[in-house]
């Protein structure tokens, strides 16, 4: 092969997109630090919104969703992955690394990382599904084996950001009790164990003393991004396409609800999953 025909290649792989997805609108956190971070990336953004929340699945259900989402996204050519999703990086990534020839990002070691530099008493708010599993803990204390840490299963968090009522009175009640448990533990930083949590800031920071520090996994896992980006050369020196935002479920709601955190309205498709078949010892 020339020189000519590996600089096309290149810039062939170059200008792919990075492929990111979650069960609805937290991973926009995430799409909000690559437009900021990455701004010469072209994505493409999948919601799941028809099986969401993802925060009370089992393992198995997350891992058959991932499995069928990265196919999809291998179909459309995209470079890498970036799980927009602690649920599904808690349940599954280990799983789909070995079942996928791409690079595939998670938001907890990165978040996990950061918080260990911040504080030694840490609390975590998370879905069921991933205060359950422990990954931040594991995570944590490999870093840290002296932190302390705490975690909490928020399972009303997700479907209250989804129908935006962040500033419903009964939002603050639901994340009173949630953080009730973490404020008796003197925490001295918190942790978004959840992308959709981030959108929940302005009320959480209401009811938590001013001096305790707050890791947002969705930052640091871009940062992540463009560290693996160099290290493979394939960070895009090109200009960017459009994002394709992409629905398993109602595209109308989800764009009313892009509108807010993105500040403009995306045009969103609705795309049909290939359906992956189960292993052997799945399907029994």
């Amino acid at each position: 092969m020339s020189n000519e025909q590996i600089l096309t290649l290149r810039a062939e792989v170059q200008r792919r997109p990075i492929g990111v997805f979650d069960s609805g609108v937290g991973g926009l956190t995430v799409l909000r630090e690559l437009y900021r971070q990455l701004p010469n990336e072209s994505i493409i953004y999948f919601a799941d919104t028809a099986r969401l929340p993802y925060g009370t699945r089992s393992a198995a259900e997350i891992l058959q969703f991932g499995r069928e989402i990265i196919s999809w996204m291998v179909q459309q050519q995209v470079k890498m992955i970036v799980l927009a999703c602690n649920t599904t990086d808690a349940l599954a990534l280990s799983t789909l690394r070995k079942e996928f020839n791409l690079p595939i990002l998670g938001l907890i070691l990165p978040g996990a990382l950061v918080a260990v530099q911040k504080g030694s008493r840490l609390g975590v708010i998370a879905t069921p599904a991933t205060a359950a599993s422990n990954a931040y803990r594991h995570a944590i204390l490999e870093k840290k084996p002296t932190a302390q840490v705490w975690q909490v299963g928020c399972p009303e968090f997700v479907p209250l950001v989804e129908q935006n009522r962040l500033y419903d009175p009964y939002t603050a009640e639901v994340a009173q009790q949630y953080l009730a448990p973490l404020l008796e533990q003197q925490i001295d930083t918190l942790i978004y164990g959840c992308t959709h949590y981030p959108h929940l800031a302005p009320v959480l920071r209401e009811l938590l003393p001013k001096d305790i520090q707050f890791v947002n996994p969705a930052e640091h896992v871009v940062a992540a991004t463009a560290q693996k980006l160099d290290s493979i050369k394939e960070r895009n020196t090109f200009p960017p396409l459009p994002t394709r935002f992409c629905v398993s479920g109602c595209q109308r709601q989800f764009a009313k609800l892009s509108l807010q955190w993105l500040g403009f309205t995306p045009a969103v498709e609705k795309v049909s999953l290939p359906t992956v078949a189960l292993s052997p010892l799945e399907s029994r």
